[in-house]
């Protein structure tokens, strides 16, 4: 009659599981979103020493510019692939990733987290 109340140890492990597969998707979030921050940083960086080449070629004399010359435009081609329009490739990747441990948080997505995990 007095017997103790015994709680549904499975009941417990499986909210202690989802508390860690929260936690671990908190810390994928923030280390994917702190990813994107450094690549928009990256190019950022680039554009901005873009802009101050430009401007210090456009104050030289016409005689310096005729010496010193300009990259030719299928360098500057190549030097925006490789500086800006591939790390914005990765951070598009990288914020549809985001969205998607996002939704996997918030429950709207099955938890199907990748195996090296």
């Amino acid at each position: 009659m007095n017997e103790p109340i015994h709680a549904n140890p499975s009941a417990s492990a499986s909210h202690r599981r989802s508390a860690e597969v929260h936690s671990l998707l908190e810390a994928l979030i923030a280390k994917r979103e702190e990813e994107v921050a450094e690549i928009e940083e990256l190019v950022e960086r680039y554009e901005r020493r873009l802009r101050m080449e430009e401007q210090a070629y456009r104050s030289m004399s016409a005689l310096r510019r005729m010496f010193n010359g300009k990259k030719p435009d299928h360098h500057l081609a190549v030097e925006y692939i490789h500086y800006v329009k591939k790390p914005m490739e990765k951070v598009r990747q990288l914020r549809a990733e985001i969205a998607r441990y996002e939704a996997m948080r918030d429950g709207s997505a099955p938890a199907d987290l990748p195996d090296w995990l």
